[in-house]
Order: C-alpha cells, then structure tokens, then sequence
C-alpha cells in the first residue's frame, strides 16, 4: 500500500503563497522532525534566510516562520522543526507524509546570512534546538568557505536524541560533493548536551568561558572583533546573554544594511 497522501489538492488563498508537496518526512524523535518539499522553479533564496510556512486555517491560511535548512542551490527545500501537542500549526505538521501539501510563502528574508556579516576569519555559528537549521543551510553553501577560513557549528541541546543531523555534521559533510573537501579542513562541529550524560556536556556559554568551543580552531581562545564573526539561532535566553556579552566586548550586531560582527534572526527573537 502507498504511504502518499490521499488529502484533496490545496489551493493558494493568495499570490503570497504557492502550493507545493511534500517530498521526505524524517521523525528524529517524538518531539523533533525534518521534512522536504517541492521548491519552485522562480523560488530564489539566501542560504541561511527563512520563510513563511503553513497550512489551512479557519477563514485563513495558519503560517509560521520557518528557518531553511537546505543551501542556496538545492531543488528541494528542506526545514527542522519541533512537535508541539497543542500547537496550531506544529501538531498538524506533524502528521504529514509524503505527497501531502503545504503552504510555502514567495518572499524569503532574514539577517542570518553572511551579507550581514563584515569580512572576517572565523565564523561561529551558535545555536539551540531547531536553531540548527539556518546553518545547516549556511555550512552546505560553496560560498561560506570562500568568505571564511575557518567555520565552527555549536549545537546546544538538552539530550543526547535531539542532536539532529549528528551523523552528517560529526562526518564533517562527508557525502557533499559540493563541499565535503572545504568542510574536511575548514568546518568544526561542537555538539553540547544539558541535560544527561555525553562527551561535553553543558551550554554554549560555559564553553565559551572554559575555551572549549575554540580547541581545534586556529587563533585566540576568546572571541575577537578584530577576526570573529558570529551567527546565533534559537531560544532567546541564550541570544539575550550572549548579544548582551559579545556587546560588552566591542562587537556590533549587523543587518543586510549595515554589516557588523554578529547577527541573529529579530524576526524569531522581537
């Protein structure tokens, strides 16, 4: 028996969204999965940027900011996202399946991209839970490791299961043929762990403090304006003490108007 979807065709309530299929459904646990859908031809995007992702509503199309977690080039799109029981939108994504259909905005925005970011040396990009995503983006995109020597992935997570794509960032991009030999020498990957036992464990600025996030990484053990650049995504309390700490210390955040030496995503965070 077929597992696609019987679900009768969508149609566009407006000419902000098109209507496009579900390609791949991936349940990495019971409250984190990933799923791919038909990219359109004129759909063009910044690795790293996101956009409006949805489904019927009642009277009006139910629509959510979603992080891409696939590059620039790739034909089909690709997003993380966590189950929430009683949430409008995330309960009914997660039931869906291969053929099924969702809403997928025209316009695909953000700051979290290297435009924003001054020329540097070092790249960190810090996230938590499904703020993985961007970067998963960012780290598969040819032109990152043009702009940046060095490229280091922090993880943050609360068990050992929700370390999404694990296998793929721990082989440093392995099977990437369009990356995989700048990934080998230039990408480093720190996954963290709060809340059970593994091989590091505690949170992003713990890591910072000890100069574990910078063994392996050529230059200083502390951050530098002067070389680092700096990415964040996920929950706010670690954007708020983080912004506030790199702030201290002579960094500025950066817009696609004004690049600067860190970015994080306001339309997730205000």
């Amino acid at each position: 028996m077929s597992n696609r979807s019987t679900m009768p065709s969508l149609i566009a309530p407006s000419s902000n969204l098109t209507v496009e299929t579900v390609t791949s459904v991936r349940h990495w646990n019971d409250h984190l999965f990933s799923f791919s859908i038909t990219r359109p031809p004129s759909f063009r995007f910044r690795s790293g940027e996101f956009v409006m992702l949805g489904l019927p509503g009642e009277g009006k199309p139910l629509l959510r900011a979603y992080s891409i977690a696939s590059p620039a080039y790739a034909e089909e799109l690709e997003f993380l996202s966590i189950k929430v029981p009683d949430g409008p939108l995330t309960s009914r994504l997660a039931e869906i399946r291969e053929g099924d259909e969702l809403f997928l905005g025209r316009k695909p925005t953000g700051t979290l991209v290297a435009d924003a970011l001054l020329p540097g040396s070092r790249l960190f990009l810090l996230s938590t839970g499904t703020g993985l995503a961007p970067f998963l983006s960012i780290i598969r995109d040819p032109d990152i490791y043009e702009r940046f020597g060095q490229i280091v992935v922090v993880h943050c997570v609360r068990q050992v299961r929700d370390l999404a794509f694990r296998e793929e960032l721990e082989s440093l991009l392995a099977n990437d043929v369009l990356v995989q030999d700048q990934a080998l020498v230039q990408l480093s990957y720190l996954p963290t762990v709060t809340r059970e036992p593994f091989r590091t464990t505690g949170r992003i600025d713990a890591h910072i403090e000890s100069g574990l996030l910078f063994e392996g990484v050529g230059g200083q053990h502390r951050f530098d304006p002067e070389t680092d650049r700096i990415m964040m995504c996920g929950s706010m309390a670690m954007i708020r003490d983080l912004a506030a700490r790199f702030d201290r210390d002579g960094f500025a955040e950066g817009s696609n108007a004004k690049p600067g030496h860190y970015v994080i995503e306001r339309a997730f965070v205000d």
